[in-house]
């Protein structure tokens, strides 16, 4: 299963709110190029353009059909099909990350909204990130923090339990298990001169137990769907479906509430 916009974008309003109170921390400077670090279907690049109107702001992604959406939702932007290993790229064994030609001159600000929890290596990553900001730039950072949480506990839990067990041995492994507050806070403070970090739990009302799997078909279960046959991803999603509404109970009107923490970050690279 390839990344869909479409799917994505079917609960924009609870996905593009984070990226407001993320870019809501950053303070109202003087902002010449910005950049949206898989920036999807662009909603978060518009909060990102909105929030600096002034700003030479890009994105880009490594899907073309999120892509594709960003540059029809902001035809006046530039949107490159990109992965961020090709935006900066090791510079020999044991070195920091070092920018590769196709990254873009340094920026005053960089924002990663519920991207780099699929990245690995973040003691590298984090670093790297500031190292493109210009002198006294910020960097934004937005990660879901829910692995724990009991929609992602059943899926790793229905993957085990069925017929589908060993193609989906390392299904759990597609998402990295982001570090602690204070982790991320020490890792940027070297290099930055303010660091702020919090984490926040959003209660998003939805419509039964059937729209957190919708949620989820999105982003967290693609790893768990993508390895099955027709099928089998049909079974799963029948297990998995009948275990999220045993978890989450109904109110009066149907209504379902799930819980989603994410940790967040806004560092300013040092002047000097």
């Amino acid at each position: 299963m390839s990344w869909s916009a479409q799917q994505y974008l079917a609960f924009e309003d609870e996905r593009t709110r984070p990226v407001r109170d993320l870019l809501a921390a950053v303070p109202q400077t003087e902002v010449r190029v910005a950049v949206d670090i898989g920036c999807g279907p662009g909603n978060s690049t518009e909060v990102l353009a909105m929030r600096f109107p002034g700003a030479d702001v890009s994105g880009f992604d490594s899907s073309a059909d999120m892509i594709e959406a960003a540059r029809k939702r902001l035809p006046g932007r530039r949107f490159e099909i990109l992965d961020i290993a090709s935006w900066i790229a090791k510079e020999g064994a044991g070195s920091p990350f070092a920018p590769a030609p196709l990254a873009p001159a340094r920026v005053d600000v960089l924002l990663a909204n519920a991207v780099l929890q699929w990245v690995p290596d973040h003691a590298a990553l984090f670093p790297a990130l500031a190292a493109r900001l210009a002198p006294g730039g910020w960097l934004a950072v937005q990660m879901p923090d829910n692995l724990q949480e009991t929609a992602q506990v059943l899926m790793r839990e229905v993957a085990r339990e069925g017929p589908w067990r060993d193609k989906l041995a390392a299904a759990d492994r597609a998402r990295i298990p982001i570090g602690r507050a204070d982790w991320y806070y020490r890792l940027l403070h070297s290099s930055c001169a303010r660091v702020d970090v919090w984490r926040t739990t959003y209660y998003h009302p939805l419509a039964g137990a059937g729209a957190i799997v919708e949620w989820f078909k999105a982003t967290g279960l693609r790893p768990f769907l993508q390895p099955l046959d027709a099928g089998e991803r049909e079974e799963y999603l029948a297990r998995y479906t009948a275990r999220v509404g045993a978890a989450h109970p109904a109110l009066a009107d149907g209504t379902v509430l799930l819980p989603f923490p994410r940790l967040f970050m806004v560092a300013q690279r040092s002047v000097t």
